[in-house]
């Protein structure tokens, strides 16, 4: 079955600023937040709970999960454009934020994630491999 070219990208983020990047099991050295495809049927909402549980095993629930109202239309990467049908070369991707009191440890995804690291958001925009990602992380202190 071929993902839907529309995702989430969740920044995980504390009080004080901190952010969860990991670092992708198939792609070592490319840091990123939570992403993730929307499945068929489920809201945009529902994609971000379900991502953050199945990449973190934090219940999305438990905390401050808002839409930031940003989304991007990007061109998908080679590398990943097979996981898509036929002819689609771009993805909507829609940006939430998760805020916690403070970093906590997260149980990773080992086919999807190989390490994790909490960092001060400066640090974590300029190590994301994504422009999106990065991007969405140096608006969080208007969000503090």
């Amino acid at each position: 079955m071929h993902k839907i070219p529309v995702s989430v990208l969740v920044v995980i983020y504390t009080e004080d600023g901190q952010v969860l990047l990991m670092e992708r099991a198939d792609a070592p050295g490319f840091w990123q937040s939570v992403t993730g495809s929307q499945d068929e049927g489920e809201t945009l909402e529902e994609t971000a709970i379900r991502e953050v549980r199945e990449e973190t095993g934090l219940d999305a629930t438990q905390f401050e999960l808002k839409r930031w109202d940003i989304s991007t239309c990007y061109e998908i990467y080679e590398r990943w454009r097979h996981r898509y049908a036929p002819g689609v070369t771009h993805n909507t991707e829609h940006v939430f934020g998760l805020k916690l009191l403070a970093p906590r440890p997260v149980a990773l995804a080992p086919r999807e994630h190989l390490r994790y690291e909490w960092l001060p958001w400066e640090a974590a925009a300029e190590r994301c491999f994504s422009p999106s990602n990065a991007e969405a992380i140096r608006l969080l202190p208007a969000r503090l």
